[in-house]
């Protein structure tokens, strides 16, 4: 194997699996050991620079972090990420005077169609540049589907207006209530660049026998939530169906308990393990004493005199082809139809553009979505780029913020005069935590506790009262408790090999024998011959040479602890313990300036 380029802005950071995981890469271990420091205004700030909403995201954020945590390859649970962030919310201090302050106003004029996460991020990265942002939203105030969709028991409103605020405080003007209806009109409005974050606002339907006679009681999903949300539906009926197994059905069937809702169901066509609802969702639900009743397909609503009286489904079992795929076909049990008095339907959401023209020079595909590039986010018009779930269809509030802050950077470089297929790299920083010969500026001492639970609210009082939060959220003793479980992935191993003199020291104390010393070869040659065997090859082999035998020295990366044990015992110092940052490139950052001065 060649030996590893450790220079490289990405290898480290795919060692830091938490931080790579995340859309937004945002920098986990430091906002978690600041944390541990009782620096929860430092923690919010490193968050908010990449995510820009740490306390909605600490209570309703996908975590995709969380399986990516080599703390879950030590023992079967994860560091709790998400909810570490909402601690640095909770404690923080006021934090208005850290925010940007936005420049001169450069005469550019950006249009932002929607008010969700995606669009306020990209007016976060481009307002304290001198851009003049206007966010156009349907609905009174700012936050999208986050405001509308999700319901209050799990994201409070007065969460929402604080970080909104903080963005459009940075001189973003914001114009509710007006809907935009032409996007042939706007661009005829001569802003030099329009963003479209407008969401996937479509619930999808339900086509089959009795829908529309019994439509006075079948409701669709995200559309039924929103009016919760404004208060526009107040009560539902004692025994409730939700069809559907993703994170809205969650939020559906739990919603409709606090309204009235005495029975309420959740049908779902596919397995219990393959429903697309996070985990905690479904543990949700359970707890609140929502049934979860699989392999079930609705076929047709029952009904009498105009009025819904039950759902019939089909009973069916998963197969298998050759090649894995999963077909569902029927069981050959007979149906069972379940009385109800109302459904939600919520088997998933699309996007709906009747507001864009087709000749206003957006191309769209077979599935009527605009052609967007992956990269840059823009349109084939090149004044109109698209983020979140408006560009590649629905997903969580993270990847919105990401789209946003890359849509951003190449509304910069348009409107900067510069190509924006050319990314920037991001800036790095390393620096050794040595402060003695066996003494570390970073705990490292691996803790041995097990995940903390987060402390919810007493089942009867959060079912009565649909705006009473159930979460409760880690409290300070929970959140430094849990903060030590985190295994610092940023503060890598760094191995200089003129300085080894090969006595295998950091192989005997290694706890995880995830160093060896060996000849070189072909990598699947090579992970065999390892102390400790690695199987996984998605996970990077730290391989370097240069030493006097000739051997090579070659790290697992997988199950490192990032401990310091080697560096400890070295008696050379060939090891050291460095923390890496990287700093994701966003629009404006000194990156691009630096690459705009070199060119």
């Amino acid at each position: 194997m060649k030996p590893t380029d450790i220079s490289a802005p990405d290898y480290f950071h795919k060692v830091v699996d938490c931080q790579w995981a995340c859309p937004a890469h945002t920098p986990v271990p430091e906002y978690i050991r600041l944390i541990a420091e009782g620096r929860y205004s430092d923690a919010y700030m490193i968050n908010w620079k990449s995510n820009v909403f740490p306390g909605i995201l600490g209570r309703t954020c996908d975590r995709p972090c969380e399986p990516a945590c080599r703390r879950g390859r030590v023992e079967e649970t994860p560091v709790a990420i998400c909810r570490l962030k909402r601690v640095a919310a909770d404690f923080k201090d006021d934090v208005k005077h850290r925010m940007p302050k936005p420049l001169t106003k450069n005469g550019k004029r950006i249009a932002l169609v929607g008010g969700g996460p995606a669009s306020l991020t990209v007016a976060r990265d481009l307002a304290p540049l001198g851009y003049h942002c206007t966010v156009f939203d349907a609905d009174p105030k700012a936050g999208g589907m986050m405001r509308s969709q999700i319901p209050k028991f799990r994201l409070p409103d007065q969460v929402i207006d604080e970080e909104t605020d903080y963005v459009l405080d940075l001189g973003v003007e914001f114009k509710g209530g007006h809907r935009i209806d032409s996007l042939k009109k706007l661009l005829g409005e001569d802003y030099d660049a329009i963003f479209v974050g407008s969401g996937a606002p479509r619930g999808r339907e339900l086509d089959i026998p009795g829908r529309k006679e019994a439509a006075a009681n079948i409701y669709v999903g995200i559309e039924w939530l929103a009016s919760v949300s404004f208060g526009h539906i107040e009560k539902i009926g004692k025994r409730v169906i939700v069809l559907g197994g993703g994170n809205t059905a969650m939020d559906c069937c739990r919603t409709a308990r606090r309204l009235g809702g005495e029975q309420v169901k959740v049908v779902v066509r596919s397995g219990f393990e393959e429903m697309k609802a996070s985990p905690w969702e479904k543990e949700d639900a359970l707890h609140e004493d929502i049934p979860i009743l699989n392999y079930m397909v609705p076929v047709a609503f029952t009904h009498e005199n105009g009025k819904l009286t039950g759902v019939t489904f089909q009973k069916v079992k998963a197969e298998f082809d050759a090649k894995g795929r999963r077909n569902l076909v029927p069981s050959g049990e007979p149906d069972e139809t379940v009385p109800c008095d109302d459904v939600l339907v919520a088997v998933g959401q699309e996007n709906a553009f009747p507001w864009i023209e087709r000749d206003c020079g957006i191309e769209f595909d077979k599935w009527n979505m605009p052609q967007v590039d992956q990269t840059t986010f823009a349109s084939t018009n090149p004044k109109v780029f698209f983020g979140g779930d408006a560009a590649f269809g629905p997903k969580n509030i993270i990847w919105a913020v990401a789209h946003g802050h890359d849509a951003a950077l190449s509304i910069h470089k348009m409107l900067s005069g510069e190509d924006i297929k050319e990314r920037p790299l991001p800036e790095v920083h390393i620096s050794s935590q040595k402060m003695g010969i066996h003494e570390w500026s970073y705990d490292n001492d691996v803790s041995v506790d097990h995940r903390y639970k987060v402390p919810h609210r007493d089942k009867v009082i959060a079912l009565k009262d649909i705006r009473t939060e159930v979460e409760l959220g880690y409290d300070v003793k929970l959140a430094l408790g849990e903060a030590q479980r985190c295994l610092n992935c940023d503060i890598q191993t760094v191995f200089s090999a003129p300085a080894c003199i090969e006595c295998d020291a950091c192989v005997d104390i290694c706890p995880m024998d995830c160093i060896s010393f060996t000849d070189n070869g072909e990598e699947d040659d090579l992970r065999q011959r390892l102390k400790a065997p690695s199987p996984h090859h998605d996970q990077a082999l730290y391989v370097a040479d240069g030493l006097k035998t000739g051997r090579v020295m070659v790290k697992d990366e997988d199950v490192c602890l990032h401990c310091g044990l080697c560096a400890e015992r070295c008696p050379t110092g060939a090891w050291d313990m460095k923390k890496y940052l990287i700093d994701m490139t966003h629009a404006g950052t000194s990156c691009q300036s630096k690459a705009r001065s070199a060119a």
